[in-house]
């Protein structure tokens, strides 16, 4: 693959992730705010570990990776 369309497609992803963060507040599910993400409250700290948040962002990841390895 070029290198020209390499810089094309990480643009695309860039844009599609700009637009994602953009339109954050309307999606119908909040990244980072997911159920069986970990949020722990002190009295003087939080703990915050977003782990169903980091599943999902892995398995479409590693689905757009294999859709873009493939030939």
């Amino acid at each position: 693959m070029s290198a020209g369309r390499t810089i094309v497609i990480l643009g695309l992803i860039l844009v599609g992730v700009g637009l994602l963060v953009m339109l954050g507040e309307r999606l119908p599910f909040r990244l980072g705010r997911l159920p069986g993400d970990i949020q722990i409250r002190g009295k003087n700290s939080v703990f915050y570990f977003p782990l169903a948040t980091c599943a999902l962002l892995s398995v479409v990841l590693s689905l757009v990776l294999w859709l873009f390895g493939r030939r």
